[in-house]
């Protein structure tokens, strides 16, 4: 009997999938993202994904574990990044989230039946 290990992409499509089901006006970190995906300690494969990905996807509700968006200050991406959380209704200051107020938690019956793996 041989074990296999699953192939990258199937990486990438659990990440996108995570990515995908986080709702307007939450956010998850880099690493809550690699853990929902069943990768955990992989937050900068969540963000080489975001990066190469050409799916659209929620990327502006992905952020650092601090709370911090994670683009430069004063770059295009940061400035469009904090606009779309705020369009949403999240409070963004000084490029910061308070994350315990606006963190997505899904509970479990999203984990059970909206995950597809």
């Amino acid at each position: 009997m041989s074990i296999t290990t699953p192939l990258p992409t199937n990486k990438i499509a659990r990440i996108e999938a995570i990515i995908a089901l986080i709702p307007p006006g939450k956010v998850a970190s880099y690493g809550q993202v690699a853990d929902l995906a069943g990768l955990p300690g992989r937050a900068r494969l969540v963000g080489k994904v975001l990066r190469e990905t050409d799916k659209v996807l929620p990327w502006h509700r992905v952020i650092g574990a601090g709370g911090t968006i994670s683009l430069p200050k004063g770059s295009n991406g940061f400035a469009e990044q904090t606009g779309r959380l705020q369009e949403e209704g999240v409070v963004v200051i000084g490029g910061r989230v308070r994350i315990r107020e606006w963190q997505w938690q899904p509970d479990l019956a999203e984990l059970l039946f909206l995950l597809p793996f």
